[in-house]
């Protein structure tokens, strides 16, 4: 047996911790040289400054500021930030401008611009991406998870968070036994003074129920991004205190017009219930803070296992009963019961031919002389393919076109909005670029553009009262009814 002197030893261990110590060191520098971000260290030494578009809700807040954590530990400082949603929100917010010192970002929204420098989502499919952005899609639950989980070297929000928010999200109810009940009365043990983070759920849903009502308050969601931190907590307390700095509605005013609208959709003859399947027409009055709520059908009708609602702006959306267990009821397939849908008028959709100055023109409805606006990479990412008289890269009309695509529809001339009258896309096209979804929940949209096979006639127009309904709000209760039928056919098989 040989004998180490004790001195030996601990001079050994002592070298071990050093080295480990050194090697811990280099493995975090390379795990951040590595994000998960493309060219993140060369962004960095190009950009010193960055402002960060985000989607509407709870997980496009959360979403920005994971991100807004992530470029400040490569010292890009955030700047500024900035909602964007989709139809013609999306064409309305402020143009950034890639050629300064501040690098555009864009987080948890599916419809790129050649503008961003860097874009992350986590839904199904993109559109509209550029080669030379750095991008990081993933499908998740939330984009948040990506953001914190996987591009961050280290997690930016808390496991807890992440699985709350990931909840919210998804609408993943069932699976932790949350009731209908649990999500709309909040406001209720809110104005209680229940302390929500005394309760790991009502944080979660309470933070999200709040935000939700103050989410059209000019520059709320941009305040919660750039004064947060990243933490629920934080959030929900950043909220309160904003709300009531600015006098936003009081718990107790949200909590009476919450009971007004449940009140008013069950009295409404445009909800109904059709087997288990419930039928909705519109959402009603959405506009008193805190009345809305989107699970209201399903608090109405608990034992429903479908919802189909269809909105006048030319969307129909079918989801499942986010609070059972057994959410995609007897293998049906919503995603898949929308395309069979379409399928049986898909000659007729591809037939009717819409303008791309309709398009435009719907597009840039909210824009303004600083707004991003509906551009040819817009156009070029959802129907580059399916473009009618489109001039070609080689033809001698390519380079006026493209100009006069991408000049503000308030700034063209009769002259040049006739030469987008004769560039046509299918309705089919439109409606397969602007839909999507998955099993448990999918939607149809842009059949609002439907009927619009010309242009609106210059100055005001307004639809006279008892007139007959035009004829996309006909095809959108033909396509509700469609879903409708279908599912209930399904299920009898």
């Amino acid at each position: 047996m040989v004998c180490i002197p004790i001195q030996a030893i601990t001079k050994l261990n002592k070298m071990k911790i050093e080295i480990t110590e050194k090697q811990l060191e280099g493995i975090n520098e390379s795990l951040l040289n590595e994000g998960g971000i493309r060219d993140i260290n060369k962004l960095a030494d190009r950009y010193s400054k960055a402002e960060i578009y985000f989607h509407q809700d709870l997980d496009g807040v959360v979403s920005a500021l994971g991100m807004k954590e992530y470029l400040e530990k490569y010292g890009i400082e955030v700047i500024g930030s900035h909602v964007i949603q989709y139809g013609d929100k999306e064409f309305s917010v402020k143009k950034p401008d890639a050629s300064g010192d501040v690098m555009p970002v864009l987080v948890d929204f599916a419809h790129g611009k050649p503008i961003f420098k860097i874009h992350t989502d986590h839904h199904d499919s993109q559109a509209g991406v550029e080669d030379d952005t750095s991008t990081q899609f993933r499908s998740a639950r939330s984009n948040v998870e990506t953001i914190s989980q996987t591009i961050s070297p280290s997690d930016i929000f808390s496991n807890e968070d992440i699985m709350m928010i990931n909840a919210v999200d998804s609408a993943d109810y069932a699976k932790h036994d949350i009731e209908p009940q649990d999500v709309m009365n909040l406001i209720k043990d809110f104005q209680k003074g229940e302390q929500p983070y005394e309760k790991k759920w009502m944080l979660g849903l309470l933070t999200n129920k709040l935000l939700l009502s103050y989410k059209n308050k000019p520059g709320f969601l941009e305040y919660l991004v750039m004064n947060s931190t990243p933490s629920l907590l934080n959030i929900y307390q950043h909220i309160t205190s904003y709300a009531k700095e600015k006098g936003f509605a009081t718990p107790e005013d949200m909590a009476k017009n919450q009971e007004g609208y449940i009140k008013s959709q069950k009295q409404s003859k445009n909800l109904t219930l059709d087997g288990n399947i419930i039928v909705q027409y519109g959402g009603g009055a959405l506009f008193k803070p805190g009345s809305y709520d989107r699970y209201t059908p399903f608090k109405l009708h608990p034992e429903a296992d479908f919802l189909v609602i269809a909105w006048p702006m030319g969307l129909v959306q079918a989801s499942c009963n986010p609070f059972k267990k057994e959410r995609a009821l007897k293998g049906v397939n919503l995603g898949d019961i929308a395309q069979e849908v379409l399928t049986k008028i898909e000659p007729q959709l591809k037939e009717h031919q819409i303008p791309i100055s309709v398009i435009k023109r719907i597009g840039e409805t909210k824009a303004e002389e600083q707004s991003i606006g509906f551009k040819t990479s817009d156009l070029f990412a959802l129907y580059k393919d399916d473009l009618k008289n489109m001039p070609s890269q080689d033809s001698q009309y390519y380079d006026m076109t493209v100009g006069i695509i991408d000049t503000p529809w308030t700034n063209l001339t009769e002259k040049q909005k006739t030469v987008l009258d004769n560039i046509t896309v299918s309705a089919w096209d439109v409606i397969q670029a602007n839909s999507g979804g998955h099993k448990c929940i999918t939607n149809i949209s842009g059949l609002n553009l439907f009927s619009r096979t010309t242009r609106k006639p210059e100055g005001k127009y307004k639809k006279k009262v008892g007139s007959a309904p035009t004829r996309y709000v006909e095809f959108v209760k033909w396509i509700q009814k469609e879903l409708v039928s279908t599912i209930k056919e399904k299920i009898g098989q």
